[in-house]
């Protein structure tokens, strides 16, 4: 029904783009009559697909397997943190303490507010400050890994991964920089223009823009919804560059990539760094939406479901990606509501917890659509890339089928 094939098909792909456009719009002014936890949900399905479509630069395009992408997303969220809220008085005070000329020439340079208040920096300053070291952490990540494939790359990365998160909560001693496992929290809320979106104080989180006001999850949403947009806008222009190109031809053969001329370590480099950049993006947006951030948020599990979201929705696919971020991410939500009021319909009294049944039903959905579906909800179509058959063959002289 929904055709995002801008190069075969334009007119088509035009009016799909303008009717999901006009849907997404309209959402959080539908869903309003049934609360505001809808909207939640899909704020943070919107941070999960621009986690999804950042990975799948990684996994989709290169098909380098990468279990610990969480870890750029913590490194985005806790940038936020300590550079947007009163945490960094206390790396401070810590500081002071071991090495008081250090910790006082740190002060007197960045003024005597910071060793009660701490730094609040925009967060329009921080997300490319949190962008910037996702992707040197990117590089870092895929600098030892270069020759590694498969299995074991999917190791090291998932060892990456849970590094990254031990760190995270146990860097409180000697100088206290995450708080260790308590976590950073009174973490500044995003300002566009001037305009709190979680609302000024006492507006029970109501933001006002002139005469018209709406709630504080809907602003958000409109913020994620366009910075979704343009991460999908930013690797669809990718996928299709020369640098893109290079991308796929490793995935499909690195020995002949290699043997054509492609610099397959810079340009795997390049793929770990681009997809660690959307990263650190959401993880500074997710820090500034939640005003906490803790260890707990970014364990294996938060990796895997970002995988799972690739993987079945449809690798290399974005629009597929875009699907399966958006169905894996809101459904365990949806179940979490519909579980015990359903059993209480059908058997009046509920059978089993709802977390319990809610895990067994998601977990129920994924096999069941990679048992039907391995090539994932939406496949990527095929291209010039990937020949259908020997072009040899009677009567057909490349061997290529059209998207």
């Amino acid at each position: 029904m929904l055709n995002f094939d801008v190069q075969k098909n334009p007119k088509q792909a035009t009016i799909s783009i303008v009717l999901l456009l006009a849907v997404l719009l309209v959402f959080p002014f539908a869903a309003a009559p049934f609360g505001n936890s809808w909207v939640r949900i899909a704020d943070l399905a919107l941070l999960y697909i621009m986690l999804a479509v950042g990975l799948n630069i990684v996994v989709g395009f290169a098909g380098l397997l990468d279990l610990g992408y969480i870890a750029f997303y913590a490194v985005g969220a806790y940038m936020t943190g300590l550079l947007a809220s009163p945490q960094f008085a206390t790396v401070l005070e810590s500081l002071i303490n071991m090495h008081p000329a250090f910790g006082e020439a740190l002060a007197a340079m960045l003024g005597e507010e910071i060793r009660s208040n701490g730094i609040h920096l925009s967060v329009w300053l921080i997300v490319p400050l949190a962008a910037a070291l996702a992707g040197l952490f990117g590089a870092l990540l895929g600098a030892p890994t270069l020759k590694l494939r498969g299995d074991y790359l999917a190791i090291v990365t998932l060892g990456f991964g849970e590094i990254i998160r031990i760190f995270m909560n146990n860097l409180n001693d000697p100088v206290n920089i995450t708080n260790g496992p308590q976590g950073i929290n009174l973490i500044d809320p995003i300002r566009v223009f001037g305009v709190n979106l979680a609302g000024e104080a006492g507006s029970r989180a109501t933001v006002h823009i002139g005469s018209f006001s709406m709630p504080s999850v809907n602003a958000y949403y409109f913020l994620f919804l366009a910075l979704t947009i343009a991460t999908v806008f930013i690797t669809s222009r990718l996928q299709h560059s020369r640098l893109g190109r290079a991308w796929v031809a490793i995935r499909e053969d690195e020995i002949a990539a290699k043997a054509m001329g492609i610099n397959t370590r810079n340009v795997k480099l390049l793929a770990f760094s681009m997809g660690a950049t959307f990263g650190g993006v959401a993880g500074a947006m997710f820090a500034s939406f939640q005003g906490f951030v803790s260890p707990e948020s970014f364990s294996l599990t938060e990796s895997i479901a970002v995988l799972a979201m690739v993987v079945l929705g449809g690798i290399g696919h974005i629009p597929g990606v875009v699907l399966g971020g958006a169905l894996l991410a809101a459904l365990p939500e949806i179940l979490r509501h519909v579980v015990e009021p359903l059993q209480m319909k059908l058997f009046g009294k509920v059978l089993i917890e709802s977390e319990v049944l809610r895990q067994l039903l998601y977990g129920l959905a994924m096999v069941v659509i990679m048992l039907t579906r391995p090539a994932g909800l939406w496949p990527s179509p095929k291209h010039e890339d990937r020949p259908d058959a020997d072009s040899d063959s009677k009567g057909q002289s490349s061997g290529v089928v059209a998207a």
